[in-house]
């Protein structure tokens, strides 16, 4: 009858006996290095360190533009061809820098990325500066007409800004303020509009082109 090995005795073939409380510390201590190293990589598995980049998610900051632009118009227009329709957008853009200057152009393409750069380049080629008082106010009332649009501007000292549709607009990034404006149309038109404006603008004693 073969004898049984004692429970705590554990003997493989050619190798020394090796007590059962020397296996398991042995093994608690070859997995303690292994325990670290995990929690060191953490959740992604990394050991390389990961600082914070400049900007946010490693893109460089953007620097702002001379110029501030805001879209007044946009529509799309469609052409019969004779393989069915083509679309073109066509947008309106004001440009100006809150200091006296400032453009309107008009952009067309076939999306509306290309649109807004012909029409902001187009805005900058027109770019005037407006003569203001300290105040931010005209020197005058100015009254002209465009096409079917009709704007007046009158200086009004201590009312800010008065005025509405593309009038505001085109008032606000000149920096113009203390002034009240009538709009004497029934177009909704805003490029007639925003054109009418310009036009009462040019009118003013010292306008020049920018």
């Amino acid at each position: 009858m073969t004898a049984s090995l004692k429970p705590e005795i554990i003997q493989e073939e050619g190798s020394a006996v090796v007590p059962k409380e020397a296996i398991k510390e042995i093994a608690l201590v070859d997995l303690a290095p292994a325990a670290a190293r995990t929690a060191v990589r953490g959740s992604r598995g990394s050991l390389r360190s990961r600082a914070p980049r400049a900007g946010g998610r490693g893109r460089a900051p953007r620097e702002r533009g001379e110029f501030e632009q805001v879209t007044i118009d946009a529509r799309r227009v469609a052409r019969v061809m004779a393989g069915g329709r083509r679309f073109n957008f066509s947008l309106v853009v004001v440009i100006g820098d809150r200091k006296g200057r400032v453009g309107v152009g008009l952009g067309k393409g076939v999306d509306t990325a290309l649109a807004i750069d012909k029409a902001t380049r187009d805005a900058k080629k027109h770019l005037f500066t407006v003569p203001r008082t300290v105040s931010g106010s005209i020197t005058h009332q100015v009254s002209t007409k465009y096409a079917s649009s009709i704007v007046e501007i009158i200086p009004s000292k201590g009312r800010g800004l008065v005025a509405g549709s593309a009038v505001r607009t085109v008032l606000d990034l000149a920096g113009v303020t203390d002034v009240v404006t009538k709009i004497h149309t029934r177009s909704k038109n805003k490029l007639t509009i925003a054109r009418a404006t310009v036009a009462a603008l040019k009118k003013l004693s010292g306008a020049r082109v920018a």
